[in-house]
């Protein structure tokens, strides 16, 4: 990957010719009003206009920093005004969704953004969304990674195109993108909290990357470059892994079964690969599934015949004599009736609400309705000795239960109210000591023998 070593962008116009071809293409750009996505936004209305570009601007106001995130984007909508360049803009509150979800700040912000953001893009017609990460945004989130114990996958930081998204200036570094902007009078707004080191980002590009650079003035491309020979390494690998699914696998919808003596004679690399995709078919995703719970597998795959093993999302793997044996749990039931002096099933639970002990008293009002259903985003309980009420997700970060866990749960509901859940217990409404109707809850799980409300 060579970087450039001038103002005019050549790296970045490159890439983009290769992605987009010679045909008029319409593209939507994220545009915060920083040096970086202007710089992006001019290239695209000059250079890129001057070939077929048709470029619509996007800005999402993240309001956490009230009258500077409304200059930001105002800013931007001027400045596109000027020019007549299409704008469209969106807003919401990172910081209440954040609190609701059990995210941090900067999880829920480019959450929120990339979701706006790609709603914009098909509403459009565009044929990619392009940001302005740019090479030293690269050396930082492998240095990112690194600390966070990632593998080769983490270490090839950013991908320059994934799922519709092009990043045109990962080869460019921000000083260059300070000479371009100088050189083209482009102006910019400047986000005050980039100056606090109250992140782990802000401290490694305040504090870290001024001394790897007095090291090394090229270390920023030196790693880049590392980036890049991990990533073809890395897609090597996957495809060996892809081609050992193939050969030794068998998928089902809730299932994979992989030949034993196929897995042992592959290379570590490659199996680990393997069983990772494996799980994360599954699973449907890969965030809670780590390099620990795959090197478990394996370790499992090599031990004894009848070994088990449970693992996040539900999932569970299991020794056969000559397979190993994926598996993950159906899904809960969306919502089960109950009436009083009734026990249900619930997944891998049973719920029952009597009139006599034991189990957790509450008090209902007259005419109740009880439901048994999954967790929601949306559900908030008011705990004994809190201050007000607070996300399930939360409360289940708070108590120790982890995300795997939480999505097998039965939620008591009163009348549609999410008032007792085992491990969290019940809402301060419903307590012992308010008006209404005593009944007694109990939640057993089955698999375990765990009784909650005994």
């Amino acid at each position: 990957m060579a970087m450039t070593t001038n103002t005019d962008l050549s790296a970045a116009k490159r890439f983009l010719q290769e992605r987009c071809g010679d045909d008029a293409v319409s593209v939507l750009c994220a545009v915060s009003g920083g040096m970086d996505s202007m710089c992006l936004l001019h290239l695209l209305h000059t250079w890129g206009r001057e070939r077929n570009f048709r470029v619509t601007a996007a800005h999402f106001n993240h309001q956490l920093r009230g009258a500077e995130s409304d200059r930001d984007e105002a800013f931007v909508r001027d400045w596109c005004a000027q020019r007549q360049i299409p704008f469209v803009s969106g807003s919401g509150d990172v910081r209440a969704c954040a609190g609701e979800t059990g995210k941090t700040l900067e999880e829920a912000a480019r959450d929120m953004r990339y979701a706006f953001l790609e709603e914009q893009r098909q509403k459009a017609g565009c044929a990619f969304l392009l940001t302005a990460h740019h090479a030293d945004d690269h050396a930082e989130t492998m240095l990112l990674n690194l600390l966070r114990g990632t593998g080769p996958r983490g270490l090839s930081g950013i991908p320059e195109s994934r799922d519709g998204i092009l990043r045109p200036f990962l080869r460019i570094t921000r000083g260059e993108l300070a000479a371009y902007a100088a050189a083209y009078h482009i102006g910019y707004v400047e986000d005050s909290t980039n100056a606090l080191d109250d992140m782990a980002r802000n401290v490694l590009r305040h504090q870290v990357m001024p001394v790897l650079r007095e090291l090394n003035p090229k270390a920023v491309e030196n790693m880049i470059r590392t980036a890049e020979m991990l990533r073809r390494d890395e897609e090597t690998l996957d495809r060996m892994a892809v081609a050992l699914l193939e050969q030794g696998c068998r998928f089902s919808e809730n299932a994979a079964v992989m030949d034993a003596d196929a897995c042992l004679k592959a290379e570590e690399a490659v199996l680990s690969r393997a069983v990772h995709r494996a799980l994360a078919r599954l699973a449907g995703g890969r965030k809670d599934l780590t390099a620990r719970h795959v090197e478990a597998v394996c370790e499992l795959l090599r031990g004894a015949v009848g070994k088990e093993l449970t693992l996040p999302y539900g999932l569970t793997a299991r020794r056969g004599e000559k397979e190993l044996i994926l598996s993950a749990a159906e899904a809960a039931p969306a919502v089960v009736s109950l009436s009083i002096g009734e026990t249900v099933p619930f997944g891998n639970w049973r719920v029952a609400v009597k009139e006599s002990g034991p189990g957790l008293e509450m008090k209902i009002p007259e005419g109740a309705v009880f439901t048994v259903t999954a967790w929601d985003r949306n559900d908030r309980m008011t705990i004994p000795g809190s201050r007000g009420a607070r996300s399930l997700k939360r409360l289940c970060v708070d108590n120790h239960i982890s995300p795997w866990e939480r999505d097998g749960l039965p939620v008591l509901r009163v009348d549609g109210r999410c008032v007792a859940v085992p491990g969290i217990g019940i809402d301060r409404e419903y307590l012992p000591d308010s008006c209404g109707m005593t009944v007694y809850v109990t939640f057993i799980k089955e698999t375990e023998e765990n009784r909650y409300g005994t």
